[in-house]
């Protein structure tokens, strides 16, 4: 029996974390056409020849899979979707209501310095 174990470190809130987990679990029964059932902080997903859990912490989204015999060619199929999907949604740049405004006085401000006034001015004697 194979067992895929990933851990991925996050710094969002509990209910962003969960949320993530969710998506995953998710795309996993879409791909993979695994069945999930929220406990608690856990999801617990099965389909024969597979049975885990993945467990959402403060700092961590965790899971863990057991693949039955038939089903361990898979074992580096099934790892590399669930690191990319991970990946994708923990890692996604965070953007709230307050940082925003701040965002854009960025960008209006790198667009009045003196290198930015030359390069329109360059593109308008063109």
């Amino acid at each position: 029996m194979a067992t895929i174990t990933i851990a991925k470190k996050h710094a969002h809130s509990h209910r962003k974390a969960k949320d993530i987990a969710e998506k995953v679990a998710k795309e996993l029964e879409r791909r993979f056409q695994l069945r999930y059932v929220w406990d608690g902080d856990h999801v617990d997903f099965e389909r024969p020849g597979v049975s885990g859990r993945m467990h959402v912490a403060h700092d961590a989204i965790r899971l863990e899979a057991h693949l039955g015999f038939l089903l361990t060619p898979l074992k580096p199929l099934l790892e590399h979707a669930i690191h990319k999907q991970l990946d994708e949604l923990v890692d996604e740049p965070k953007t709230s209501p307050a940082t925003a405004p701040r965002a854009a006085a960025a960008k209006t401000t790198a667009a009045k310095t003196p290198a930015a006034k030359a390069k329109k001015r360059a593109g308008k004697s063109a």
